[in-house]
Order: structure tokens, then C-alpha cells, then sequence
């Protein structure tokens, strides 16, 4: 049976962590680190909620009406962006508390992906040049929770390994691949 492509979604991912990843993945849950990352998403949530549904209101008041469409769109994309780390984080937690199984928690619905840049999204290195109207509070809010999700992007990556190495592209897979290329060519 062939390998499912890479970029093709997957409603089930094959059980395919081994004894080692587990214990890794479980490790970890127990770890400082995470619960430092932990801390550290759950403070940032609660940051931003407050700031949106406080002086963040008076703040979007006072700009005109582009750079107001602008700060309601950014604190739309930090809410999901932060909503998504909770997420993740409150999973891993369940794992630690055995409040859920790993083959639960290995589902795709909770596994972090790059954000996707549709057009007209501005990264926040571009939002920060042309939003000089915007409340410092929400561009600092935003790097920072940027900064938070790609780290845990690649916890992610790093424990859970991509959805293409689950499906059996791993390293040995492609050396294998090389492997049978250049054996044809003898």
C-alpha cells in the first residue's frame, strides 16, 4: 500500500510513535519546561484578554478608521493564534494529568501548523513598519504571541514529528528511496 502524499490531509494518523517518542513526549509533559510553557501561554492569554477587554477598547476608539480595521483584525488573529497555544498546552496537560490517551492526543485537530499568510496578511515585521498608529500594548502582544506559537510549533514538530514522517516519509524511508535510485543505475 502506498505512502499517503505529504500535503494530503488525514483525518487518522497511524499510531506509529515509537516506545522511545513516547516516553519522550511523556517526559516532557512532566518537565520544567513545560511547565514553564505552560505558565508562560496560559499568563499570555490572560494578558491579552485583559488588554483587549480593557484598554484595548479605548485604545482601538482613538484611531481612524483604516488603522481601527487593522487593530481589529490583528486582535482577531492573536485571539486564534492564542487560542490554538491554549490548546496545545491544556492537551499536553491532559496527557501529564492521564486525563487523555496519547492516541487522542496525537489527533491532527491538535497539532500546531505554520500560519498561513494570506494576501494582504501582514507578517509582524511588516504590520510593525506600517502600523505606527497602532497601540504599542498590541504589537507587543502580538510579537510576543508569535514568538510563543512557533516555539510551540516545534515542540510540536519535535514530539509529535510531522504529519509526512507518520505516514512513513521518515529518514530511513528516504535513504532507502536513494538507496534503490542508485542501485537502478548499476
Amino acid at each position: 500500500m502506498a505512502a499517503p502524499m505529504p500535503n494530503t490531509p488525514q483525518t487518522h494518523l497511524t499510531d506509529t510513535l515509537t516506545p522511545q517518542a513516547e516516553a519522550r513526549l511523556l517526559a516532557f509533559t512532566k518537565s520544567e519546561l513545560f511547565a514553564k510553557t505552560f505558565r508562560e501561554g496560559m499568563d499570555l492569554v490572560e494578558e491579552t484578554a485583559a488588554y483587549l477587554d480593557g484598554p484595548g477598547r479605548q485604545d482601538s476608539k482613538k484611531l481612524g478608521r483604516d488603522d481601527a480595521m487593522t487593530y481589529a483584525s490583528q486582535s482577531m488573529r492573536l485571539t486564534t493564534r492564542l487560542m490554538q497555544v491554549a490548546s496545545w498546552l491544556l492537551v499536553q496537560r491532559a496527557l501529564k494529568e492521564d486525563e487523555m490517551e496519547l492516541s487522542e492526543a496525537r489527533a491532527d485537530k491538535y497539532r500546531l501548523v505554520a500560519e498561513e499568510k494570506s494576501e494582504g496578511t501582514l507578517s509582524f515585521s511588516d504590520l510593525a513598519k506600517d502600523a505606527y498608529a497602532l497601540p504599542a500594548r498590541l504589537l507587543d502582544l502580538l510579537a510576543r504571541s508569535e514568538q510563543l506559537y512557533e516555539r510551540i510549533m516545534r515542540l510540536d514538530r519535535s514530539l509529535y514529528g510531522t504529519i509526512a514522517a507518520q505516514a512513513g516519509n521518515t529518514v530511513a524511508d528516504q535513504i532507502n528511496r536513494l538507496e534503490a535510485a542508485f542501485n537502478r543505475g548499476r
